[in-house]
């Protein structure tokens, strides 16, 4: 695929990993085969994706790679075991890679949304089969600070920043877009 991009449209300068899957299930549930899936698909692909680019990049002496991670990559939660487990995977993978080649000008850098509207996160949302609220919609507004679910615009911008030359200084870095969820610990009300 990289060949084939190089060939007509030339070098991948800015790479975006979003590949990205869940399988809910207790980790004792978990099968080793679809906990290496989940692996496979939030770890093992960007790192392929970001190997194919990097040789241009070295050569060219710059480049973005922004890897998708998720707050799941500091925070565990119940059913996400392999989830959370490929995404701070990933986000050590960032770390790692802004170190090896920062020296060629490549900034390597992630991106963590916190829970976003979705195809994925609609079940999520929705009231219940009887109607009553869904508690996950219910936590997810009382545990972020700005009191909402982000959406696919809210991430524009981090995105943006991160594939400009606004952050050519930033490297290893990942940028929490969560609504501060990650810095809040709860009301007292």
């Amino acid at each position: 695929m990289i060949a084939w991009i190089k060939q007509e449209l030339g070098t991948v300068d800015i790479l975006v990993n979003n590949a990205g899957m869940n399988q809910r299930a207790s980790m004792i549930d978990y099968t080793a085969e679809e906990f290496r899936h989940v692996l496979d698909v939030n770890l093992t692909a960007p790192f392929i994706v970001a190997k194919a680019v990097l040789p241009a990049m070295i050569e060219k002496r710059r480049g973005k790679i922004i890897n998708l991670c998720s707050i799941m990559s500091e925070v565990g939660r119940e059913t996400v075991s392999a989830y959370t487990a490929a995404k701070g995977g990933l986000k050590m993978l960032t770390k790692s890679m802004a170190s090896e080649y920062g020296k060629y000008n490549i900034q390597c850098n992630g991106l963590g949304p916190g829970y976003i509207e979705t195809a994925m996160t609609t079940v999520y949302q929705e009231p219940l089969p009887d109607g009553t609220p869904n508690p996950f919609d219910a936590f997810v507004r009382q545990r972020t600070p700005a009191g909402r679910w982000g959406t696919v615009e809210d991430m524009k911008g981090p995105a943006v920043f991160l594939a400009s030359q606004a952050s050519d200084y930033v490297n290893g870095h990942i940028l929490y877009a969560d609504g501060g969820l990650l810095s809040y610990v709860g009301g007292q009300g």
